[in-house]
């Protein structure tokens, strides 16, 4: 498989378009590879930080053309997802080019960001054998999530692979997400077959389980007589009566040092505990459950105002989906209260 991605950008090119008089820029290709988010393709994780290759073949000092870039881009000969002109235009592929030219070529490529563990199921050594997990992961937590917030079937799955570009936007629009940007192509499928996508998208489902796509916000406290109080709001961001339901979920607030919790409401508040990896005190609520739209609105008042060096913030966690065996890791960060 590692040899088919390495065929890209190795043929000349034939029929060169307009690109081919496109006059780059380096700096604004360095800046456009370098960009974090929104990344609309994370090119990094593929080709390497500094396009030394890694799952990806190399492309520093290569002598790649404007248009050779745009036709490995628009059509990649190996299992690349090919991106639109949204993702990247004329320009960006001549800018791109001048910097690969502008970097010295390597000795011998870098190494993938993620390979198969030991003991590894085939649905995740397929994951990470044609690329995915490169930019989403070994445990494929974004696109787990997408497919937890609507309990999506195998045919969604293999629409949101072969047409991400429309697929994404409708089901974010579905969800009331504006994102607009998207950062994956579409993937050929002759290339990336339905069987190896069956192999992904059951261990997803069945093995390691959906991800449910919670989400927790902390507003800016607000001072009173017996100290400042946060409210926060806690919720599952799935697609009403289809998205996938979290039970035991549980709630935690990392509590700024030298302060007390005065108050706290909401369902389910255990009261004040010791984390035991981070010997810190944390507030911490347990939900019985949270289906798509449910939200739950919590309060907490400490004893002085959080600082930018020591904020409150937390995390969601859920008892299941779970895999099938060994623990969950999914977890949902909560921002840190603004200040």
């Amino acid at each position: 498989m590692k040899r088919i991605v390495t065929a890209l950008l190795l043929l000349p090119l034939v029929g060169l378009g307009a690109s081919a008089q496109t006059t780059g820029d380096a700096a604004a290709g360095k800046a456009y590879w370098d960009r974090e988010a929104p990344n609309p393709t994370a090119c990094r994780n593929c080709h390497g930080p500094q396009g030394q290759g890694a799952f990806g073949p190399d492309l520093a000092g290569r002598g790649l053309s404007a248009a050779q870039v745009l036709r490995a881009v628009r059509k990649p000969w190996g299992i690349m997802p090919a991106f639109v002109e949204s993702q990247l235009s004329d320009q960006q592929a001549a800018d791109l080019a001048a910097y690969f030219a502008s970097l010295p070529k390597v000795a011998e490529p870098g190494k993938w960001r993620f390979e198969v563990p030991a003991g590894a199921s085939p649905g995740q050594a397929m994951l990470i054998n044609i690329g995915c997990a490169q930019c989403h992961g070994p445990t494929f937590n974004g696109p787990r999530g997408n497919l937890g917030a609507v309990n999506a079937s195998f045919d969604e799955f293999t629409n949101l692979v072969y047409n991400h570009t429309t697929a994404l936007p409708q089901l974010r629009a579905s969800l009331g997400n504006k994102n607009p940007n998207i950062d994956m192509g579409n993937y050929v499928r002759t290339r990336v077959t339905e069987g190896m996508l069956r192999q992904i998208y059951f261990w997803a489902r069945d093995e390691i389980g959906f991800r449910v796509p919670m989400r927790g916000q902390i507003a800016k406290g607000e001072a009173g007589p017996s100290g400042v109080t946060y409210a926060v709001t806690v919720g599952n961001g799935g697609l009403q009566g289809k998205g996938v339901i979290a039970e035991g979920v549980t709630v935690a607030l990392n509590i700024p040092a030298d302060t007390q919790v005065v108050a706290a409401t909401g369902t389910g508040y255990q009261g004040v505990h010791t984390d035991e990896k981070t010997k810190g005190n944390v507030a911490v609520w347990k939900l019985p459950r949270s289906a798509p739209k449910d939200e739950e609105k919590l309060t907490i008042t400490l004893s002085k105002a959080a600082t930018a060096s020591d904020n409150l913030h937390g995390n969601i966690r859920w008892a299941k989906p779970a895999p099938k065996d060994g623990p969950s890791t999914d977890v949902v960060d909560i921002a840190p209260a603004p200040l």
